[in-house]
């Protein structure tokens, strides 16, 4: 199984285009050590020339073209893309759909929760129609695995997360399984296994035993702290409310992987506030320390 980190950012990306935190104007008046950094979206293939893309962000376009094999030039018009998963309907995760509208028509995968976001909120379903049939939905149901055409020897497994649906969305105050899922996602021919959850808020016994049993875990690295937002007075809310669990505190997600020795530990989604950005930083150093990788654009792994 070949992954591909497509974009390593959380929302907004870094530096994010509106933003002055002390990230942000470090990178651009270079005093800080740090990478550019897209937003988040990453590709799986199990062959390396078909991929599945695992969500679509707004700088979808910039990431296809960093990365030669989603243009593998076998016909005029042509992309590596066999299939979309949306883990949730966020606007960064999203927005990417728009930007693929000339590939029209696309296979994507989402739940029933993301697909009425999609529909009704955020209407990309009904607006893409208008682009030669739009997109095609592949309904993910919560108990079951499912495989996609594209990459055959690969099998998918949904696993429902806790987080908070979009502002857009219908029920933004009423959560339902479905809203923000991860993925467990195996090769059939080498047995490798890739946890993944761009968007994680708890980690709860029988999520940590899926954990435990995959090879490479490609987790929520939005927030050091909790309250990170607040105390560097960029927002109001805690990474809690967000639906994201901060690295730092008891509890967080380093104490989480602290307990997955033998698994090979990659963060992402990183927000630009985040002190682990600084390649410099104290935080950075302790997850060098703990052998946990911040994951960057371009970044390449096999399983």
């Amino acid at each position: 199984m070949y992954v591909q980190i497509l974009g390593s950012a959380a929302g907004g990306g870094f530096p994010q285009w509106n933003c002055n935190c002390g990230n942000c104007a470090g990178f651009r008046n270079g005093s800080l050590r740090a990478k550019a950094r897209t937003q988040s979206s990453i590709a799986i293939s199990d062959d390396g020339v078909n991929w599945v893309l695992c969500n679509t962000s707004p700088d979808i376009r910039a990431q296809l073209q960093s990365f030669a094999p989603m243009q593998p030039g076998r016909a005029l018009r042509d992309t590596g893309i066999g299939a979309i998963i949306l883990m949730d309907s966020q606007i960064d995760h999203t927005t990417g759909l728009l930007m693929l509208r000339e590939g029209c028509p696309h296979q994507v995968w989402c739940t029933d929760m993301v697909h009425e976001d999609l529909s009704t909120g955020f209407p990309l379903f009904n607006m893409l129609n208008h682009w030669n049939g739009g997109l095609t939905w592949n309904r993910i149901e919560l108990d079951r695995s499912f495989s996609i055409s594209a990459c055959p020897n690969l099998r998918f497994t949904p696993l429902p997360l806790r987080s908070a649906a979009p502002p857009y969305s219908p029920h933004r105050f009423d959560p339902h399984p479905g809203d923000n899922i991860g993925l467990i996602v195996e090769d059939l021919n080498t047995g490798g296994k890739l946890f993944y959850a761009p968007g994680l808020g708890k980690v709860d016994a029988s999520l940590l035993q899926m954990m435990a049993g995959s090879d490479c875990l490609l987790v929520d690295g939005t927030l050091w702290d909790d309250d990170e937002m607040q105390r560097r007075g960029v927002g109001t809310r805690t990474g809690r409310e967000m639906g994201h669990l901060a690295q730092n505190g008891p509890g967080g997600m380093l104490d989480v992987l602290e307990q997955l020795p033998k698994q090979r530990k990659v963060l992402i989604h990183i927000n630009n506030t985040n002190p682990i950005l600084d390649e410099d930083s104290p935080e950075r150093a302790e997850l060098v320390r703990r052998n946990v990788e911040v994951a960057y654009d371009g970044m390449s792994i096999v399983l």
